[in-house]
């Protein structure tokens, strides 16, 4: 869930979470004020990575799950990170989840989308050398539909599971017909989705994103759901990461804790 860095309902977030009683947790926008206030659930999730950052892309991971391990990535720019962790199951199937987000195009944020791009195609070269069954979560500041997101679902060889299921909007929490899915979540085909829905609102402008899954070990069970890049495609993805890159250099340096 991104909590809004300025959204000060942290005990909305905390009744959630203990009425939830989810495996893993993902906050977005997280920064030492929301840090400090969830220390209050570190009890219940003894494994954890916390980045708080004042620049709206601090990122907190909390797990009850067993750990082999969890790092932080910065794959474009070292003020916006991302969680990697490769995690145990219950029945001891190991598997990596990845937390993500990436900047929006906006006069406030970035001038060009090349960064976002950046950062998502870099992320889905990275999955494609990661072995085993992958989640990926994360506020894209973008729809599932976008041609970056499509590159990049196609890129690391992952579905979608808003397909068959509707938008699942969760952008902005406050205009119901006024809502997008830019709060995106892909896994590998040996992850089966259960339940994929948002959950009460905490004062964020966005929605909180809830999914029970499973993992079945036979990789190939949903095969027929993976879209792979065309011809064409691995060149301008790779040019996206570089434009990222270079689009990084350019900025200015952003305020960090």
């Amino acid at each position: 869930m991104n909590v809004y860095q300025f959204n000060e309902g942290y005990e909305k977030l905390i009744k959630l979470v203990r009425e939830v009683k989810p495996d893993i947790l993902l906050t977005m926008e997280s920064n030492q004020a929301w840090e400090d206030a969830l220390t209050e659930i570190e009890g219940d999730y003894p494994n954890f990575k916390k980045v708080a950052l004042e620049n709206t892309y601090g990122i907190h991971f909390y797990t009850k799950l067993p750990t082999n391990s969890i790092k932080t990535n910065y794959f474009i720019a070292d003020d916006l990170p991302s969680i990697e962790a490769s995690l145990v199951s219950e029945n001891g199937i190991s598997f990596t989840f990845f937390g993500v987000h990436p900047p929006p195009p906006s006069p406030t944020e970035e001038d060009t989308s090349k960064e976002r791009d950046g950062e998502l195609l870099s992320l889905g070269k990275r999955i494609l050398e990661t072995k085993g069954p992958v989640i990926v979560v994360g506020d894209f500041n973008n729809v599932a539909w976008a041609k970056s997101s499509i590159l990049f679902r196609n890129t690391a060889k992952l579905i979608d599971p808003r397909i068959g299921r509707g938008f699942i909007a969760t952008y902005h929490a406050k205009y119901r017909l006024l809502r997008f899915p830019i709060d995106l979540f892909f896994h590998s085909p040996a992850i089966f989705v259960e339940d994929f829905k948002t959950l009460p609102p905490i004062g964020s402008d966005h929605l909180p994103l809830f999914c029970t899954f499973f993992i079945n070990q036979k990789e190939d069970v949903q095969e027929e759901k993976v879209e792979t890049l065309e011809e064409g495609d691995e060149e301008e993805v790779q040019e996206m990461i570089e434009d990222g890159m270079e689009e990084e250099g350019n900025r200015p340096e952003v305020a960090k804790s």
